[in-house]
């Protein structure tokens, strides 16, 4: 039970901290691009340009270039999984 607890502690502490690196892109809440946006974000190098949700490829990259790994962090999943999308029908 213990192990369990800190377990759970150790996740709340990961999910809330900071982010380190401050030059790492936020989330867009676009999925599909359109007009100067979509322009903007052709010109803009892949690495620099913002997470987007379902565009895995372009994430998978950034990830990859930031923080070493490609598997997403729990926050990650959160800040795009379906709580934004509840959010937006309201």
């Amino acid at each position: 039970m213990k192990n369990l607890l800190f377990i759970g502690i150790a996740l709340l502490a990961c999910m809330t901290m900071p982010e380190v690196r401050s030059a790492e892109p936020g989330w867009s809440p676009v999925v599909i691009a359109t007009g100067d946006y979509r322009e903007q974000l052709e010109k803009t190098p892949i690495v620099n340009r913002p997470y987007r949700p379902f565009h895995f490829y372009g994430n998978t990259v950034r990830r990859r270039h930031y923080r070493g790994t490609a598997v997403p962090m729990p926050r990650d999943l959160v800040t795009v999984g379906l709580f934004p999308v509840m959010m937006r029908n309201q």
